[in-house]
């Protein structure tokens, strides 16, 4: 075999490669989205439907007139707004900082800071959720909306400094210096030049730290007892009952706590991709 026909062989198994990985990727959206609009007896069937024939808007109509355990729809994506952008917005700023910090002063025991924030990301969730507990009950912020925005800050913000240190650390200090030469202060120097480069991996980490919070279910449940606080993902679980489970309102309700997952990611994207292309011109 010639070199020339080894290499497309070789593309063509890994765009093979590529395709199952994201038709694999894909089912489980697909097969959520079309089973939300199919009526019960398709939902029950033995028989593969591919698409709903005809399309049905039970169970979305019944999510949104209902509700969910006497709770409109509404309510629990707000929660789950407020957790998630409050989350990312506070992780945002705290996981910058420390970043810049790591990335730019030496100080006793940086290498330990950072091998005991990827030890943090080992450790399980659901050991620390007692101890998580007791300190949330001790603070009064049981129940309360912002205790579970601290602990996803908490959760979200070893992964966001360790993956903005190496945005920090690839910017050349000489742009830093030749601020300062300028006349800039740090916070301008800051502001005006760190900022806009390391804005890429800014938004990298806020779509990671978006979805682990949209998504978070065990700290959601174990901290919020208010039926009327839950977050999207603990509103799920009332459509499994004992003796049955309600498959059509669960894969409606998901269908639209994805919308603003997808909205979230598609505004970020544009705001990433440009400022990748604008930092490679400044460099």
């Amino acid at each position: 075999m010639s070199p020339l026909a080894r290499r497309r062989l070789g593309r063509a198994a890994l765009n093979a490669a590529g395709v199952v990985v994201f038709l694999f990727a894909v089912f489980p959206v697909y097969w959520m989205v079309t089973t939300a609009f199919k009526p019960n007896d398709q939902i029950f069937t033995t028989s593969f439907i591919p698409f709903p024939s005809p399309p049905s808007m039970d169970h979305i109509s019944r999510v949104f007139t209902k509700g969910v355990a006497g709770h409109s729809i509404w309510q629990y994506l707000f929660n789950s707004t407020l957790v998630a952008l409050s989350a990312v917005v506070l992780g945002a700023v705290f996981a910058l900082l420390a970043a810049t910090a790591v990335a730019r002063f030496r100080f006793r025991f940086r290498t330990s800071f950072l091998i005991l924030l990827l030890i943090v990301q080992m450790v399980p969730a659901e050991a620390l959720l007692i101890p998580l507990f007791t300190m949330v009950k001790r603070l009064g912020l049981y129940d309360q909306l912002l205790g579970l925005i601290i602990i996803n800050v908490g959760l979200t913000l070893p992964f966001s400094v360790w993956m903005l240190r190496t945005f920090v650390a690839a910017v050349p200090k000489e742009l830093e210096e030749a601020s300062w030469i300028d006349g800039a202060g740090r916070f301008t120097t800051f502001w005006r030049v760190l900022f806009p480069l390391v804005a890429p991996g800014l938004v990298a980490t806020s779509i990671f730290a978006f979805i682990t919070t949209w998504n978070e279910f065990v700290y959601a449940l174990t901290l919020i007892g208010d039926q009327g606080k839950y977050t999207m993902p603990v509103a799920l679980q009332f459509f499994v009952g004992q003796r049955s489970t309600d498959w059509g309102g669960i894969m409606a309700a998901s269908t639209l706590m994805t919308i603003p997952v997808l909205i979230f990611f598609l505004l970020v994207q544009r705001r990433m991709v440009s400022g990748l292309v604008a930092g490679a011109v400044k460099g």
